[in-house]
């Protein structure tokens, strides 16, 4: 829980950064985008369990 809230308060510091020096901000804008996101680390995750589970 920690990593998520450290997360968070880094990502809100870059969001307050990025919009005072008149930047767009460094994350996709829509839930496509996001869900682009989730996908990849989804991916990830799937991976890694194929792979401990059939190949360990």
């Amino acid at each position: 829980m920690n990593e998520v809230l450290l997360s968070m308060f880094a990502g809100l510091i870059v969001g307050v950064v990025f919009s005072a020096i008149k930047l767009p901000i460094p994350a996709p804008p829509v839930l496509s985008g996001v869900m682009g996101i989730v996908g990849v680390y989804a991916g990830a995750v799937g991976y890694q369990w194929i792979v401990e589970r059939f190949f360990s």
